[in-house]
């Protein structure tokens, strides 16, 4: 089973919680975490794990041979990144920082002047720790590719789901409702999204909902720091019952979720008492499934 969490906004607590139920998940089945927030990985940090990188990531580039460029500037028409500047009479200037790799401009150019080329955008790693199977993906500083980082990155779990014969991943995604997400999130069973009682969180929360349903993903709904404000809480809960959907767990704002972190812990190791809400979190998950 692939699980997925995600919830739109950022520090609502999903590697925390996507540590804790890996951790609980691995004391039942076999399971593999996957780091798909390729921006800013942090698991391996929170499990104490280190990391192996076993992966270069790279991205198509075109590659220009001026020789053979007749100066239609088709290139940059076709180019939605604007990564290909051209003035009427010149030869096409390419500003390689800003391609994402679409490799349209290779197809459209009549001459046969651009060719494929490629650059490292990033790196996958693989680890273990508390009986947890972990692979992760980082983009490289300044590029803008994290998409394709998060592809990669599922590619690569998914060959070693099969030899380690996983029965559980657990994808904790980034924030935010973007080709990342969606990369995370495309081909998982069900999606945990976690929120928090602000504002902000249940406009975001509604917002990478949307993207769900979108895929036809089963999914609930998991409230963290509940006891923040009781009066959004109770307007989650309201949100959940009026659309039917699931609460996998109120998760109340605990100091040790801060000291577990500064500690390098999962909170499930850190105090046991977490060990039993994540494990009935869990179960809520593969009941909902």
């Amino acid at each position: 089973m692939k699980i997925a969490i995600t919830g739109g906004k950022g520090g609502t607590g999903k590697s925390t919680i996507a540590t804790a139920l890996a951790f609980v998940s691995a004391k039942k089945a076999k399971t593999l975490l996957v780091d798909a927030d390729v921006d800013c990985p942090n698991d391996h940090l929170i499990l104490s794990i280190k990391r192996k990188r076993i992966k270069d990531v790279f991205q198509p580039m075109p590659k220009f041979d001026l020789s053979k460029c007749i100066k239609c500037g088709k290139c940059r028409d076709v180019c939605k990144q604007n990564s290909i500047v051209f003035v009427k009479g010149k030869y096409p200037v390419f500003i390689p920082d800003v391609c994402i790799g679409c490799k349209a401009c290779i197809f459209t150019c009549p001459a046969g002047a651009i060719s494929e080329s490629k650059k490292k955008i990033g790196e996958a790693y693989r680890g273990k720790g508390y009986g947890i199977d972990f692979v992760s993906g980082e983009l490289k500083t300044g590029e803008l590719a994290s998409g394709e980082i998060v592809a990669e990155t599922r590619k690569i779990s998914e060959e070693i789901e099969t030899k380690t014969k996983s029965d559980i991943i657990i994808i904790d995604s980034a924030a935010g409702i973007g080709c990342p997400v969606i990369a995370s999130l495309t081909g998982t069973d069900f999606v945990v999204a976690v929120t928090e009682p602000t504002p902000s969180a249940l406009s975001d929360l509604e917002r990478v909902l949307r993207v769900v349903e979108h895929f036809g993903i089963p999914y609930g709904i998991l409230i963290n720091k509940s006891n923040l404000s009781r009066k959004f809480a109770r307007r989650i809960e309201n949100f959940a019952r009026k659309n039917k959907i699931h609460i996998l767990g109120k998760i109340p704002y605990d100091k040790m979720f801060i000291e577990s972190l500064i500690k390098m812990k999962p909170v499930t190791v850190y105090n046991k008492k977490f060990e039993t809400v994540f494990s009935d979190i869990l179960n809520n998950i593969l009941t909902c499934k």
